[in-house]
């Protein structure tokens, strides 16, 4: 699971500087798409921000119960033949 994730992060990235280059080429920068949509770095942060904020509670709050369970899975689970 693990190979898999970090694999499409890996793609995700290439994906991402070979389009920044494009766009670069091309003279669009970041400054340019947040101001066409109407945003501010500031107003991103503050979104950031509050999507943190409202995260972190929820993530703990579940993580209380899903750790335990998912252990007790990984414990009573049979051998597996690798």
């Amino acid at each position: 699971m693990f190979h898999s994730l970090l694999r499409t992060l890996v793609k995700v990235a290439v994906a991402s500087l070979i389009l920044g280059t494009i766009l670069a080429h091309f003279g669009i920068t970041t400054e340019q798409v947040i101001k066409q949509f109407g945003l501010s770095q500031d107003r991103i942060m503050d979104l950031a921000r509050q999507g943190f904020t409202w995260a972190l509670p929820n993530l703990m709050l579940g993580s209380l119960i899903i750790v335990p369970v998912w252990f007790l899975i990984y414990l009573f689970r049979p051998p597996s033949s690798e």
